[in-house]
């Protein structure tokens, strides 16, 4: 009895043995599991927390100061351009940031801004070739001071006129004018690009003695005050006389352009240029800084050029902004303001009273 007692001990023995090796294998299994487990997710980590420093190393950020009214038309295009700029980019982002002020905001931009920053600002012939005439002290910079990137779109400046006048081409402006009638005519500030060409028109029609410009505070202000009878005339961007166009509340005299208007609700307005008067487009050029690399500038215009070649875009431009889309290079540009400044200089005293 005592022998199998003590071989009955003996096979326990072993069978604990055999599972305590067989724990510990398993153990030794859990263990090598986890650790593999822990490293296909340490690397998974690691991996996630490099893709995510090389976006951030590629993308760029830009903010693009627009230096006129957050609710005026640059402004909007601008909002716009730039909520499709990672559509057409993964390294470069544009941020619309406006900031009233004028020369004032663009001397803060030129002071506060080097080459290379990732800044753009707005920047158009009433700066370039007005302001830079009449009043040269409020400009602390030049185009000198600036990169060209591109031109974000050109609007052509109508001419309204009170309804009651009836007056809906040249040849019956000429006739009203003939009579020996004076005009008032609303624009956007004193000395701005609406004021300029009223003065150039009538001016080289031979009637710069008969016409008085009534500055207003915006755009939107100057393009009503023909319908509340405040002036007889006024010149404007088309989207900001439409409704009251629509409404009879004016008539469209012409358009500043060199022909007629071809599409849109203006279409088939004269463009005084048909007739030899001077005019130029409302531009918005986009800047970056002097010195910022060519190959920056160049991404840029690139991004710009295919949001602008975009078919919503194009299509909002022209259908609901009445703009066009007008690419343009650094000697256009030159050649826009130089034409500008020749129609300042000869006109200016009928501005400036």
């Amino acid at each position: 009895m005592k022998l199998l007692k003590v071989k009955k001990t003996y096979v326990n023995l072993e069978l604990i043995k055999k599972k305590l090796l067989y724990e510990k294998i398993k153990i030794n299994k859990r263990r090598r599991v986890m650790k593999k487990k822990m490293l296909a997710l340490g690397l998974a980590a690691l991996t996630a927390v490099m893709s995510l420093a090389g976006c951030s190393e590629k993308t760029e950020t830009w903010t693009v100061t627009c230096p006129w009214a957050p609710s005026g038309v640059a402004a909007m295009v601008s909002q716009k351009a730039a909520s499709l700029s990672n559509t057409y980019s993964d390294k470069i982002v544009l941020v619309a940031d406006a900031v009233k002020g004028d020369a004032a905001t663009v001397n803060s931009w030129v002071a506060e801004t080097k080459a290379n920053d990732s800044e753009l600002v707005f920047a158009g012939e009433g700066l370039f070739s007005i302001t830079s005439i009449l009043d040269p002290a409020k400009m602390q910079f030049s185009y000198d001071d600036f990169e060209f990137v591109e031109n974000l779109y050109s609007s052509v400046f109508v001419m309204s006129a009170d309804a009651k006048l009836g007056i809906t081409s040249i040849d019956e402006l000429k006739s009203y004018m003939d009579q020996g009638n004076q005009i008032s005519i609303a624009t956007n500030g004193a000395t701005g690009s609406e004021a300029f060409l009223a003065a150039a028109l009538f001016g080289s029609m031979g009637y710069g003695d008969q016409i008085k410009i009534v500055a207003y505070s915006s755009a939107a202000e100057a393009a009503q005050a023909v319908a509340k009878g405040e002036t007889n005339f006024a010149v404007s961007h088309q989207s900001q006389i439409l409704e009251t166009y629509q409404q009879n509340g004016v008539s469209i005299v012409c358009a500043f352009d060199g022909e007629d208007i071809a599409d849109g609700p203006f279409a088939g307005v004269e463009g005084v240029g048909k007739y030899g008067y001077p005019y130029f487009r409302n531009r918005c050029l986009i800047l970056a800084r002097k010195g910022t690399d060519a190959k920056k500038i160049a991404a840029l215009k690139e991004l710009y050029d295919k949001i602008l070649a975009d078919q919503s875009v194009s299509e909002w431009l022209a259908d609901t902004m009445l703009l066009e889309v007008d690419t343009m290079t650094n000697d256009q540009v030159l050649e826009h303001i130089e034409n500008v400044k020749s129609i300042v200089n000869e006109y200016k005293d009928l501005v400036v009273q």
